[in-house]
């Protein structure tokens, strides 16, 4: 049994439920607890703050964690990082009020900082070579500059919209931040056979976002130059028509470059192109 820590609420909380639906790993949350056990797999899901995850599993407590990468290295929790996830995408910044001039970094010298992450500032800071009071606080950081609590603010920041309604600007982005997969580095062979399951389930899901399967009919004559515009996993599968001339060609397209290759198999005369999602894939 793997035991895998994550955020009891928010934002991180809602896309790993998500990815473990979508992984069929069945977690029933009819009631919270702290500590929940799947139905159809071999792991148990406990329920912690988001900042106590990093050291939860460098200490072995829990096997596994799903962890933003701003609380790890602000922990220096010592876990193994496993895997990236690729959602819960934020950036770590220095931001000052509105309508203050910004020369640079060195306008932080001697200013006072309010920040829930001192660990990752202070390190900025010394690599910059910049001598600041860090102020740290928690809860709403954004608000300390109009209270004059501190000269400027060091936080998470996801659109920007809290920076705006507070009338500061971003001038400094210190660290980009996706969720992690984590691990204890003392796991056993029993465990890390679960663990490569898991991660099995996981890879399928993650390898199938924004791609589409592709099926279209093409003209013979024209196959290809079809195949060469086609920049799929593999080979493209190609089946003959009843029609003379014609053929089947089915394949898999990376949403981001789709509708410029499906214009350019339109003008090479292909037809009736069906797109679908893909669930799962398996490479």
């Amino acid at each position: 049994m793997l035991r895998i820590a994550i955020q009891a609420k928010g934002r991180l909380f809602e896309e790993t439920m998500e990815l473990f639906e979508e992984s069929d790993i069945k977690i029933s949350m009819t009631k919270r607890t702290l500590l929940v056990q799947s139905s159809n797999f071999p792991i148990e899901v406990l329920f912690l703050r988001d900042d106590d995850i990093p050291q939860t599993v460098a200490t072995g407590v829990a096997d596994l964690g799903i962890v933003g990468e701003n609380e790890l290295l602000e922990k220096e929790g010592d876990a193994e990082i496993i895997r990236r996830l690729g959602f819960s995408k934020c950036r770590l910044s220095l931001a000052i009020p509105k309508d203050v001039e910004y020369g640079g970094v060195s306008w932080f010298e001697g200013k006072k900082i309010a920040t829930s992450y001192p660990v990752i500032l202070r390190r900025f800071l010394e690599q910059k070579g910049v001598d600041a009071d860090i102020h740290i606080i928690t809860g709403s950081v954004e608000v300390s500059p109009g209270i004059g609590l501190s000269d400027a603010i060091f936080d998470i920041v996801s659109s920007g919209s809290t920076l705006a309604s507070n009338r500061l600007k971003e001038v400094e982005v210190v660290m980009r931040s996706e969720a992690l997969l984590i691990g204890n580095k003392k796991m056993d062979d029993e465990k890390r056979t679960i663990l490569n399951d898991f991660l099995f389930r996981l890879n399928a899901v993650k390898t199938a976002e924004d791609k589409k399967y592709v099926l279209m009919n093409a003209p013979q004559k024209n196959l290809n130059e079809i195949l060469d515009v086609l920049p799929g996993m593999k080979s493209p599968t190609v089946m003959p028509l009843a029609q003379e001339g014609w053929c089947s060609v089915h394949t898999v397209l990376d949403e981001k470059c789709f509708w410029e290759i499906i214009g350019k198999l339109k003008g090479l005369g292909a037809e009736g192109i069906l797109v679908l999602p893909i669930e799962k894939m398996i490479i």
